[in-house]
């Protein structure tokens, strides 16, 4: 599969340190950006929200 076939898509990374970084991940089929943490063995991640609360969305 390349890159023009994955839905998601890394669109940031900003490293935190050792094994914790910071991901924009962006959904190429609904274009919805997600806010990835990992820290260590833990993560999460959450739809990215603007100003206003509503998703943050990539044409």
């Amino acid at each position: 599969m390349n890159d023009d076939e994955k839905r998601f898509k890394v669109s940031m990374t900003e490293p935190l340190g050792f094994a914790n970084n910071i991901k924009i991940i962006v959904d190429s089929k609904t274009g919805i950006n997600y806010l990835f943490v990992h820290d260590g063995y833990a993560g999460g991640l959450t739809p990215l929200l603007d100003e206003s609360g509503k998703p943050v969305i990539t044409k």
